[in-house]
């Protein structure tokens, strides 16, 4: 075999080589197949249930008043996006300079210190964050709003972005780094220029994987953000926020209210995936550019 490389002869495999590379790929791909089915039931589920409740005046109109028709969930989208984009100001560039400390510089008590910080985050049920938002937060500014709401969730997408970039930025050849260093570029820049960019699909698939985590979560923001059943879009007032209305509406007795909640956790579903998709988008056309 080693004759035929060094040629450049192509090399036939033996028959139980072949089998055994065929039987892994079957087993991969149906290990994959397994991962994705219980995302497609989840999503037709959902589908069927709240497909017939999703109009233009759901996506449009305020909430109204049980036992009169019509109405929507609008303040929630708008409020969801506001909350979500307060979150994702304070989580990602916190997450992203964390991530490049440990990565380059925190290999030391510091930085393990930092790690362990990250991961005991990571476990802490987010009903806890938010009633220490509430303490440190609302408590201070005597009343709920969209900003402690985003702070509650924000804090909740550090640790993710942290582990997630430090563990891209690891995987990036020290070889890369050293280049960069022989040709007299700092090491700040090259950190940020060619490390980072080099792991930057890697860091954007954790910036998402954090965003996911917070887009439907409820307990944070019954204690900061609280709800509104009309408009807001003062970031100093309470809020209302998809997950808080399908919570409302999936708690009561009402079957119209029932049927709204379907709808609403559809929509925050369909919200998520393309805000991820969107990004992806922008960051693969961006990173090709980038190459070329």
């Amino acid at each position: 075999m080693a004759e035929a490389l060094q040629s450049g002869m192509p090399v036939r495999l033996s028959l139980r080589r072949r089998l055994v590379n065929r039987a892994v790929m079957a087993a991969t791909g149906v290990a994959a197949l397994l991962v994705l089915i219980p995302l497609f039931l989840i999503l037709g589920f959902l589908g069927a249930k709240g497909i017939g409740s999703v109009n233009w005046a759901f996506l449009t109109h305020t909430p109204v008043p049980v036992g009169e028709l019509g109405g929507g969930m609008a303040n929630a989208i708008v409020g969801t996006f506001m909350i979500l984009g307060i979150a994702s100001l304070i989580g990602v560039p916190w997450g992203i300079a964390g991530g490049i400390y440990l990565s380059e510089y925190g290999r030391n008590r510091f930085g393990n210190a930092i790690r362990f910080t990250a991961d005991v985050l990571n476990g802490v049920p987010s009903i806890v964050t938010g009633m220490a938002v509430y303490g440190l937060v609302v408590v201070t500014q005597g009343h709920f709003s969209a900003f402690a709401g985003g702070i509650a969730l924000g804090i909740m997408m550090i640790p993710i972005i942290v582990r997630a970039t430090e563990e891209m930025l690891l995987m990036v050849p020290q070889t890369i780094r050293e280049a960069a260093l022989g040709l007299g570029i700092p090491q700040w820049r090259t950190t940020l220029s060619v490390t980072l960019r080099t792991a930057s699909s890697g860091v954007i698939t954790g910036i998402m994987l954090a965003f996911a985590r917070v887009a439907g979560e409820t307990a944070p923001l019954l204690f900061t953000a609280f709800g509104n059943q009309f408009w807001n879009l003062k970031l100093n007032q309470p809020t209302a926020a998809l997950s808080l209305q399908v919570y409302t509406y999936a708690i009561s007795p009402y079957e119209d209210w029932h049927r709204m909640a379907w709808a609403g956790a559809l929509v925050l579903i369909v919200m998520i995936m393309g805000t991820i998709s969107v990004v992806r988008i922008i960051a693969s056309r961006g990173m090709l550019k980038g190459a070329a």
